[in-house]
């Protein structure tokens, strides 16, 4: 049996050769840093999807999926000149030294709190900022605004806002803001360009964020559960059709509709 350094430099050899003028495939050829972004979105959520699943197996091939984005990405920037796969391993291992000095070091800590504002501290002293600086809340908003999922920065940054005190006395208000920018979203809809329409429909989404949290909701799960009910119901009326959904009438569509509904909750 292969050791892991066998199996990754195999790996690794695997995709050099795809990426090879020389016989390799075209379509690793062609692509890019860019390019390949969505296919590293896409293989973090399905590696996120396995182990809620439970399933050790799915678990395993959705990393190995994931992998192969970082030594492709890797790949692509050492054939542009820019960085190899040797520097993203040193890289990490040396960060991972430093942010824990409480390990690799003589540092000593209490608890898992102070081993994060060590963190932070070595972080920012790392960007050649102060810890007040790093700590300010519109950096770490912006941080959330580009790297994370919209629906989960909403959340991320309507929380941070309100423990810094930007927040409703009580719920009623949160409501009393959702109705105030679904007026705002049907007058933009009837009246104004899409960029401006599309900042009211922002707005609306981000209010209902903030009721999510209010009552303690997770609207990344929430949504993820509608868009799976959704599929469900519609597997169903293919199973009650007897030729293409779009040979049906709406009115047919929402009778199979209601059949699948109640078909599923009838299984629970």
């Amino acid at each position: 049996m292969s050791s892991t350094e066998d199996a990754l430099q195999q790996l690794i050899d695997v995709i050099a050769k795809l990426r090879s003028p020389d016989g390799g495939c075209p379509w690793d050829l062609a692509q890019t840093q860019e390019t390949l972004i969505p296919y590293v979105i896409e293989e973090a959520y399905e590696v996120v999807d396995a182990i809620r699943s439970g399933n050790q197996d799915a678990i395993a091939e959705e990393l190995g999926d994931l992998l192969l984005q970082v030594v492709l990405q890797s790949q692509v920037a050492s054939d542009e000149g820019k960085f190899t796969l040797k520097e993203v391993a040193q890289g990490i291992t040396e960060k991972l030294i430093r942010r824990h000095p409480h390990v690799f070091g003589d540092v000593e800590v209490q608890n898992a709190e102070e081993v994060h504002q060590n963190w932070e501290k070595i972080k920012a002293a790392e960007k050649g900022e102060t810890l007040e600086a790093a700590q300010l809340l519109s950096r770490k908003l912006s941080r959330y605004g580009r790297t994370l999922p919209p629906l989960m920065a909403g959340m991320k940054i309507s929380q941070k806002a309100a423990d810094a005190g930007f927040e409703w006395d009580n719920v009623e208000g949160v409501w009393a803001k959702f109705e105030e920018e679904l007026a705002e979203l049907k007058e933009a809809l009837a009246t104004e360009d899409k960029a401006h329409q599309e900042a009211e429909l922002g707005d609306l989404l981000f209010t209902i964020i903030n009721v999510a949290r209010w009552h303690d909701l997770d609207p990344t799960a929430a949504l993820q559960g509608t868009n799976q009910r959704f599929i469900q119901r519609l597997q169903k009326m293919e199973v009650f059709a007897d030729r293409p959904l779009t040979d049906y009438t709406i009115e047919e569509l929402e009778n199979f509709w209601q059949q699948a509904k109640a078909q599923i909750a009838a299984q629970k």
